[in-house]
């Protein structure tokens, strides 16, 4: 028994062009924008022209879904793989606009030398040159006559043979009568294997994920309104990131214009902000779990074909109330007030600058819990409480940096059957007790990436709790990060360098602090020894070489905001590997009193 789930049948390109302009198979008004570079349109009509195949295609024809008076109704078929590629040809033969990366809409022009019979993209020296024909969309327009096209073009070339021409243009115009495979999948495949087949599927070497085959579910959906929900989703993502880019979604797109969506996502444009800067990922994340209490996206996926859990049929009063579903989520997603406040609650805990964010589910999951305390009618400061504390403590455990869709799906159906507060609460005690602070964090501390959680947390509680800089008097963290500075070594790395240490040594993030240039200048690598007395003396009436402080009291205060030593101005210097451990048991108490103070 044969245990093939798909058809293969060759199709002329002329008749797959014919399918997409009639709707027939739906390229989901793309998710991805246009990302091929012009000149791979150029080889692939040059493989086309050569009789060299160019990849299958695959479609799956939408699960028959039961209408709401008990008929079947099959769906149209979905490309779920070589989008690119039909763009590419319906850019070039049909001259079609598309939407380039930065969502800009534009005419791939490419030229056709009918003597030399190749291709180029087409530039202003090939518009001034009568050898080419400057745009190859002219050749396959219904209305264009191939006499007359010969004729006029001999007439700028007079010693070209006629003949000749006449056979290179015949035979571009016959490219479209080429076949191109299409992968048919049957249409009672389930979800979850169509999700498999397409995540599987990378022929054009761009990772497809569960969310792009959520976008392009959501995309070919006119019924309920997905294709506009998918432009709500994108250009959110890109209004967040350039919100120069509205006065062009308002003159480019009339229909969305007019929609709902726009006036919920106008306040973006006086936005300058790149604390969170979602993408459509994320999007989904959070208005599918928040909605659904649900984390895994194939789950979505399932939901929006009219899947029924229960009795693994589909059913079109599913598809329709989950595609309600989720725009309420997107709605909830990008309203100013909500977005808003997340921002501000991660601002409120310290991390004050897209820097110190590290992985953005982190952030996803803290608004999805925003999103749920706001349904539950938590009281507003309780909520930012408990909010600020779920961030915390899951970027000090990497709570979604493993399974992401594994911890949403758990955290959120823990949620719904035990409420937010007291499941919350719960989590965060087991996740940090007591020890946690004086043994595992210290141990986890023991690291050289600056980008590392454990020092992101602790640059954060340096700023909620209002820490100076090293040695300065006056400027505090919150300035030197605002103002991008760098991190300088308290044990400075030449010195460290020249004892033989290796990199991943002297970059310790425990031998790292936040300080001014200049009082970094002014250390240049000299040993602590030699410093450390030089400061003990700037606060005896000395010469003050390292930042204003004068005052013993207040260098020992600044020292304690650092998580130095102060016996370090007595001087007692420990050997560097002592020096690492201690103030690492230091730089975990000030986080433990950061997060007490959330």
């Amino acid at each position: 028994m044969s245990t093939q789930r798909y058809s293969v049948t060759p199709h002329p390109i002329e008749t797959l062009l014919t399918w997409v302009k009639s709707g027939e198979i739906a390229i989901p008004e793309i998710q991805r924008p246009f990302v091929w570079e012009a000149t791979k349109v150029r080889n692939l009509l040059d493989s086309l022209y050569q009789g060299y195949p160019v990849g299958y295609l695959i479609a799956w024809r939408n699960p028959t879904v039961r209408l709401k008076d008990g008929t079947p109704a099959t769906g149209k078929r979905i490309l779920i793989d070589g989008q690119q590629r039909v763009t590419a040809l319906m850019a070039a033969l049909l001259s079609r606009e598309v939407l380039t990366k930065d969502y800009e809409t534009v005419r791939i022009r490419i030229a056709f030398h009918p003597q030399e019979e190749r291709f180029e993209v087409a530039n202003p020296a090939i518009r001034k040159d009568g050898s080419w024909i400057e745009d190859v969309a002219e050749v396959f327009a219904p209305t264009t006559s191939l006499f007359q096209l010969v004729s006029n073009y001999c007439a700028k070339n007079p010693f070209v043979s006629q003949d000749s021409v006449f056979v290179s243009i015949e035979k571009l115009r016959k490219i479209i009568n080429n076949h191109v495979g299409i992968i048919e999948l049957a249409d009672d495949l389930d979800i979850e294997t169509v999700t498999e087949i397409f995540i599987r599927v990378n022929s054009a070497g761009a990772e497809l994920s569960q969310a792009d085959f959520a976008m392009s579910k959501i995309a070919v959906n006119e019924t309920y309104g997905g294709n506009l929900l998918r432009k709500a989703i994108d250009y959110f993502c890109h209004l967040a990131v350039a919100p120069e880019f509205l006065s062009r979604i308002e003159k480019g797109d009339k229909a969305f214009t007019a929609s709902e969506f726009l006036p919920q996502m106008r306040w973006l444009k006086d936005v300058n902000d790149d604390l969170y800067d979602p993408t459509y990922t994320d999007m989904l994340r959070v208005a599918f779990t928040s909605e659904f209490g649900r984390g895994k996206l194939q789950d979505l996926v399932a939901l929006l074909s009219g899947r029924n859990f229960e009795t693994k049929q589909f059913e079109e009063t599913i598809a329709e109330e989950s595609f309600g579903k989720l725009k309420k989520g997107i709605l909830a997603f990008i309203n100013k007030t909500h977005f808003d406040r997340i921002t501000m609650i991660l601002r409120s805990a310290g991390f004050v600058t897209s820097d110190l964010i590290g992985g953005r589910n982190a952030i996803n999951f803290a608004y999805i819990i925003y999103l749920r305390g706001r349904a539950e009618k938590i009281p507003a400061a309780d909520l930012e409480r408990l909010v600020r504390r779920w961030y915390a403590m899951s970027v000090l455990r990497g709570r979604y940096t493993g399974s992401p869709e594994t911890a949403f799906d758990f955290d959120i159906r823990q949620i719904e059957a035990r409420g937010l507060a007291s499941y919350a609460d719960s989590v965060i005690e087991n996740e940090l007790p007591a020890s946690f602070w004086t043994g595992m964090l210290p141990q986890l501390m023991d690291t050289s990436s600056g980008k590392s959680p454990y020092f992101l947390t602790y640059q954060a509680a340096q700023i909620k709790l209002g820490d100076k800089g090293f040695l300065s008097r006056d400027i505090t963290v919150r300035d030197l990060l605002m103002n991008r500075s760098d991190v300088h070594h308290v044990y400075p790395k030449q010195h460290l360098k020249t004892q033989g240490l290796s990199r991943g040594r002297y970059n310790q993030i425990a031998n790292f602090v936040l300080a001014q240039s200049e009082i970094n200048i002014a250390i240049g690598d000299k040993p602590p020894a030699r410093y450390f007395k030089e400061l003990a003396e700037q606060v005896n009436g000395g010469n003050k070489k390292y930042g204003g402080i004068a005052n013993t009291d207040d260098l020992r205060i600044n020292l304690r905001m650092s998580c130095v030593p102060e016996s370090m101005l007595d001087g007692e210097i420990p050997d560097y590997n002592d020096f690492l451990e201690q103030r690492r048991k230091l730089m975990a108490l000030k986080i433990k009193t950061w997060f007490e103070a959330l």
